[in-house]
């Protein structure tokens, strides 16, 4: 009992010498259900090439609590998130749940440095992505420590280890390094950010895989009507074939030599633009390429030991015509087309994918990033190479059409 009660005059004194302020609810969430004529509901495929208006097949949701507590001039954020992924094809249903976030930040702590942040835990970690296409080509989230935004003249520099995975041979650990606000020209900065994924052996092991590096310019341009960002990136190993293709540092490949020979860069272009008051445009750009990849070819079931070259290309526009302040049009087009080419040339593939979306939608304001937004949709899809995009089994399928309902939201 005396324990206890010290134990709570302790929790006690911590609350009164700290000023809390309001739990702050964020989260996200997608939801919706469609009829396609082949494949019985909802599809998706290759989103992140074609894009993902009227082309998602599942319910996702993010839900976080977070806490601010100050300290003199110190802030504490406590913050957490649960997420789900479920098919959505029946009132109640088991799922995937994941703990997304949890982690401390503290700003304020260094006396050096007031506007650094020093943190811990799981934590999504400066993330970048494509909203329209869902494509996140650069993250490194996980759990891990480091501190953000360290003043270096008018930059913010951000240090990161973040572990990446196990194997029975080792852990990996991703340590992550970026430079932010570099002022170049009127309304451009840039952001420089290197990743090195590295394992950490176990007694009397080896892992076979290679270390690997990412690095990443990004390069935004403010506009009067809009912005616009271009992003170069190089990867090795590991990273180079993730870089071939739609991968963003998320993952690594371990436990097999596969990647190790493997480089692999893309350059894209993507922003929002305001075309009028009526018009408003997000867009995609991307061409990647790798060399000395290793993998499969669609007719083999298992590593053919090969490694291939590969390039590709994507290219998606929404354009959207606004109604009233809360009523919308969105169209969106995507196309999606590559190869592989094996050692020696002795074995190609091509792939590809197309989509076309018209979609209705009612939202909360009238700007493209405008949320909650309710949408009605019609998709038609094609797959290009009739290599069995639509999951049917066989390669006599190569379209596909879907009509259905959304709700889309942020908070």
């Amino acid at each position: 009992m005396k324990k206890v009660n010290l134990l709570t005059a302790a929790v006690t004194a911590a609350l009164l010498s700290t000023s809390a302020m309001a739990v702050e609810f964020n989260g996200y969430m997608r939801a919706g259900t469609g009829i396609s004529g082949n494949s019985g509901s909802d599809v998706s495929v290759n989103k992140n090439g074609i894009g993902r208006l009227g082309n998602e097949n599942d319910n996702y949701s993010e839900f976080g609590l977070a806490q601010d507590l100050q300290t003199g001039e110190v802030n504490w954020r406590l913050e957490s998130m649960i997420a789900s992924a479920v098919d959505g094809n029946q009132g109640w249903e088991d799922g995937q749940f994941n703990v997304a976030q949890f982690a401390v930040k503290a700003n304020g702590i260094f006396d050096f440095d007031k506007e650094a942040t020093l943190w811990a835990g799981k934590t999504y970690y400066q993330r970048k992505d494509i909203h329209i296409t869902d494509f996140y080509y650069l993250n490194t989230s996980g759990t891990g420590g480091g501190i953000e935004n360290l003043s270096v003249g008018n930059q913010k520099l951000s240090l990161a280890v973040i572990q990446d995975g196990e194997t029975d041979d080792s852990a990996s650990f991703t340590f992550d390094a970026r430079l932010a606000n570099i002022g170049l020209w009127s309304d451009a900065n840039l952001e420089i950010a290197l990743a090195y994924n590295y394992a950490n052996e176990k007694g009397g092991k080896s892992e076979a895989a290679d270390d690997g590096v990412l690095v990443t310019g990004i390069l935004q341009q403010g506009l009067s009507i809009g912005f616009n960002q271009t992003v170069l990136q190089f990867g090795t190993s590991g990273y180079g074939q993730q870089m071939a293709g739609f991968g963003g540092g998320g993952y690594y490949t371990r436990g097999t030599d596969a990647q190790n020979d493997a480089t692999g860069y893309r350059l894209i272009n993507w922003g929002v633009i305001s075309m009028g008051d009526s018009w408003e445009m997000g867009h995609q750009l991307s061409f990647h390429a790798g060399q000395d990849i290793g993998g499969t070819f669609k007719d083999s079931s298992i590593s053919t030991g090969q490694q291939f070259d590969t390039s590709q290309y994507s290219v998606v526009v929404r354009p959207m015509y606004k109604w009233t302040d809360s009523m919308r049009t969105v169209f969106e087009a995507g196309y999606n087309a590559g190869d592989r080419i094996a050692e020696g040339g002795a074995q190609k593939e091509d792939f590809g994918n197309a989509k076309f979306t018209v979609a209705q939608a009612w939202s909360m304001g009238s700007s493209f990033w405008a949320r909650p937004e309710i949408r009605v949709y019609g998709s038609y899809i094609l797959d290009t190479e009739n290599d069995n995009a639509f999951g049917s089994g066989t390669d006599t399928s190569d379209t596909e059409y879907v009509v259905g309902i959304q709700a889309e939201a942020w908070w």
